[in-house]
Parts: C-alpha cells; structure tokens; sequence
C-alpha cells in the first residue's frame, strides 16, 4: 500500500504540479510552501491528514544517535526553514528530523533578489539567499514554548553583514544566536561554510575556527555540536580543519554545504544560463559531498556523527552516503525536484536495501563501503 500509495503522490506531482511550479519564480514557491506548511502544522487535524499521505515508520530505519532518538535517517537540511516556522508538520511529511535556519545574531534581510534559480536539467539549484533570516532573538521567542516530536537541529552563523567581517565581532554574533538556544533544539550547527555572504568563509581558516571553537567552549552546554563543512577543500585543509576539531566539544560533521566552485561541476551542468554569483546544491555538489564523507570517515576512522546531504534524489542516493560514512541524511533539492513524496519513498526504499544486504538496522550499514 506504502508504495502504491508514493507511486500515485510522484504521479501527480511529476506531470501536474512540478510543471506549474517551476513556471513560476523559485523564491515565491518557496515561500508559498513556507506558509502552506505553517497552516497544516498548526493543529492536529491537518497534521493527522498529511501523515495519512506521507508517514512511514519501520523499525529498521530508527537509531539513537548522540543520545537522541531518530525515527527515520531522513532530514530537512538548513536553507528551508529559515525562520524556524515548519517543525510541527515536518514529522507528518515523513521526516526523522530537521534543521532549522541558519540563524545569525542580528536580523538579515540576505542578499538582493534574484537569489534563487533552478537549474532543471542539471537537477540542482543555484542558491544565493546569503543567510536570510529573523535573527535568533525573534526566532527563539518563536520556539521557546514549543514541543517538537522529531529532533530539531539549530543552524548558527555569522549575520551577513560587513559589520561581522572583522574576526571578534563575527564570533561574537555566533556567541549570540549560540545563547539563543542553549534551551532549545536537540543539537547546534556550527555553520562555517555559507558561501554567499560577506568576507567569504573565514571560519574555514583554522586558526579562526580554533579561536571561535575556543569561545563556544567556554558556554556551558550538554548539547551536541555539529560543524557544516565547505565542499571544496582540499585534502590538506580537511586535515587542518579535523586537528583543530580534535580539541574541542564538536560530535560531528554535517558534508556538505553548497560548492561555488563552476569548474568542478561544469561537466555535470547542462542547462543554458547559470548565474555566475552563487552556491551549487543538488546533483552538482553530490560526488563532492560523498567524497568529503568518505574522507572524514575513513581519516577519523568512524570517531565522528556524519550528516551527509547534496543530491539525494532516491534511498539508492542516501544509501550510498550512508555505506560510505553518514549516519543521517538531508535533503532540500531532491525534494523540490521529486515532490514531498520523496522521503516516504527513500525511507520505504531503505528498508529495501537494508534487507537485500542482510541488515537488520540502518545504524548497522553506516561505513560498509569500506568493510574488508
């Protein structure tokens, strides 16, 4: 029934709601879908009613993970819901977990429009908000007296604006949506990665990241860390970068954010027009995201929770990542290309997997790319 019922959702949205959609501009879908996802989350009837069309729960899919429980591997990764709006529908359309933001110190009105274009054949998105966002005081007020039933992660960074560009006001104003929500959400992001804002990414620099590692450290907190990770470092930089997490309070790594790097995906994009500002999500930043996956993993040797994301379009897509080191996964573009059917379909398709290759339990699977 499971299937049949995913395979008339994808149907439907395949050949008669993506085609109207993607006429129109992306930024205003968005947040139509923002809004529409506000109104079913808001009472237990319409929650009831989208769970019916998208819910799936299988006992092989659930873990604990940091000391938390998953129902399912499958996420909204950060850059949907900006400002903390959608939690209470979120676990109806299917998902185990979300990411909420990323929430910067300071209010943010992002970067000037056109910030968001699709890329339709290519199968990505290029994505230049540069952190829009309410600013964690209005955003924690938003949250504070909320229940969630699924684990919230909060996305933390730096306000886009020049006024953090200089070093100690920057992680000053990540100090500042960190304190936020010390009471709220299950575990933080440490977002060092957004390519689209001011002064680039100076917290990939690790003496920067070490000094504001160093800070967040001294707050107390029994909550897990996360660092979002820059696609396109080297091998040398990665390993900087995992020395310096070495010595602090970090439980993870969430692989990847978005890649601006045209090069190395210019074999992959085959649409016409392509802004030249921008970060790449999707398809262009999967073999990127995989590969830093598999690097963290193996370098670590499995120390660290991996949340991987970048292209997941199918379970055969979050399986792969998961084999090669994921515990968790995100998705944003997979759904926006596949419908919110999509994570009903991977979780459906993971019980699959699992079974063919003799698992019992998803947790079971996480690094067997590299089993001898």
């Amino acid at each position: 029934m499971i299937f049949i019922r995913n395979y008339i959702l994808h149907l439907l949205y395949k050949n008669f709601l993506k085609p109207i959609l993607f006429l129109l501009d992306p930024e205003f879908i968005h947040d139509r879908m923002t809004i529409s996802g506000r109104l079913l989350g808001s009472n237990a009837f319409t929650r009831f009613l989208t769970s019916i069309f998208f819910s799936y729960t299988h006992p092989a899919l659930e873990q604990e993970i940091l000391g938390i429980k998953f129902k399912n591997p499958i996420g909204l990764a950060a850059g949907f819901d900006k400002d903390a709006y959608l939690p209470g529908i979120l676990p109806s359309v299917g998902f185990g977990f979300t990411e909420v933001g990323t929430i910067t110190g300071k209010p943010c009105e992002g970067n000037p429009k056109p910030r968001l274009w699709r890329l339709k054949n290519s199968k990505s998105l290029v994505v230049y908000y540069g952190l829009k966002n309410d600013g964690c005081e209005e955003i924690s007020k938003r949250l504070k007296n909320q229940k969630f039933s699924i684990p919230v992660i909060t996305s933390i960074g730096k306000t886009n604006s020049k006024e953090t560009m200089e070093e100690k006001k920057g992680i000053a104003d990540y100090l500042k949506a960190y304190k936020a929500f010390l009471d709220i959400g299950q575990v933080f992001d440490i977002n060092i990665s957004c390519p689209n804002a001011f002064g680039g990414l100076p917290f990939s620099d690790p003496k920067k990241l070490d000094n504001l590692l160093s800070q967040i450290d001294k707050i107390p907190s029994k909550k897990p860390i996360l660092l979002k990770m820059p696609p396109d470092l080297k091998d040398g930089e990665l390993d900087e970068i995992l020395k310096v997490v070495s010595k602090h309070k970090v439980s993870g790594f969430i692989c990847s954010n978005l890649t601006k790097d045209r090069k190395k995906s210019e074999r992959k994009i085959t649409d016409k027009f392509i802004p030249d500002h921008g970060g790449l999500s999707g398809k262009l930043v999967e073999d990127l995201a995989n590969e830093q996956i598999a690097k963290i993993y193996q370098k670590t040797k499995g120390k660290y929770v991996i949340i991987g994301l970048g292209g997941v379009f199918s379970a055969e897509d979050a399986y792969k990542k998961i084999k090669l080191g994921a515990s968790l996964i995100q998705l944003i573009t997979g759904m926006i290309f596949e419908g919110p059917q999509l994570i009903s379909e991977i979780n459906f398709g993971l019980v699959r997997l699992l079974k063919k290759d003799g698992f019992k339990n998803i947790s079971r699977a996480i690094g067997t790319a590299f089993s001898s």
